[in-house]
């Protein structure tokens, strides 16, 4: 596996050794011992999650409140996203800045974010799964969300796509409001 630390550090870009041939492929999507060497975090991963999206939604920027604060391993199964975190530590020097990251099926790169990151991700393709392992609970009290398109984060967005919300994502804070 080959790890990368990003312009934000804390956040590393994960690529599997893949094994192909004319068969297909073969590689070791996750495997405890190999990520806390090559990473030298001692996360412990507690839960997966799997959606499935067609093209344009956006899920996010979501995060959980601290003791329940969720550090994620991400990666799409089908089809490809546009992935974003943004640094919500407010002792960070990167606070308020983010990582986008075309993460595929085809390119099989994963995500490493820390606690301290809202996330979320933008379905490019015209369906995509993807699927994620975090290192707490999901804990419904405890979740926040800031808007897509909060001024302040300036994320650059796809030009001529249409982003579609969930209701409770549409209800998303600015950046400048969300309790961190």
């Amino acid at each position: 596996m080959k790890v990368t630390p990003l312009s934000i550090p804390d956040v590393l870009l994960i690529e599997p050794c893949v094994f192909e041939d004319a068969r297909g492929f073969f590689f070791e999507s996750f495997r405890d011992d190999i990520f806390k060497k090559e990473t030298s975090l001692n996360v412990s991963f507690v839960q997966d999650n799997h959606s499935k999206s067609s093209e344009g939604v956006f899920r996010g920027l979501h995060y959980q409140m601290p003791p329940y604060a969720q550090a994620k391993l991400v990666r799409v199964i089908q089809g490809e996203v546009l992935d974003i975190a943004v640094d919500i530590r407010e002792s960070s020097l990167t606070f308020g800045q983010y990582i986008s990251e075309i993460l595929s099926s085809d390119n099989k790169k994963q995500l490493f974010i820390p606690e301290g990151f809202a996330h979320g991700f933008l379905t490019l393709s015209k369906t995509s799964e993807f699927l994620y392992k975090t290192s707490d609970f999901y804990h419904p009290e405890s979740e926040r969300c800031i808007l897509w398109s909060d001024p302040t984060l300036n994320i650059k967005w796809p030009e001529n796509l249409k982003i579609e919300l969930s209701p409770k994502d549409l209800l998303g804070q600015s950046f400048k409001s969300s309790p961190f």
